[in-house]
């Protein structure tokens, strides 16, 4: 299991497109994938889970990644994030 730490640096945070962008990279993949804090881990996968968790830019999320592909689906998720969510700031 993958257990990280990501920090959402776009300007909106992670908001609806974002949050679509999110789970649709997390759901290409096999693993187990869940996201949230020490107060409130989601399943990846889910859009509104993702989008209840209203994180701003700025918020440190956890992530867990479990499963075969996890190397590759947590490499993809931290690349989507340090990327911006391909937003133009």
């Amino acid at each position: 299991m993958i257990q990280e730490q990501l920090v959402i640096i776009n300007k909106l945070g992670l908001h609806a497109r974002a949050a679509a962008k999110f789970v649709g990279v997390a759901s290409s993949f096999a693993s187990s994938i869940r996201i949230g804090n020490q107060n409130k881990m989601v399943d990846g996968k889910s859009i509104m889970a993702v989008m209840m968790l209203a994180a701003s830019k700025g918020t440190t999320l956890d992530i867990e990644v479990e499963g075969d592909d996890a190397d590759q689906a947590y490499s993809a998720i931290a690349e989507l994030v340090s990327n911006r969510f391909d937003e133009n700031e």
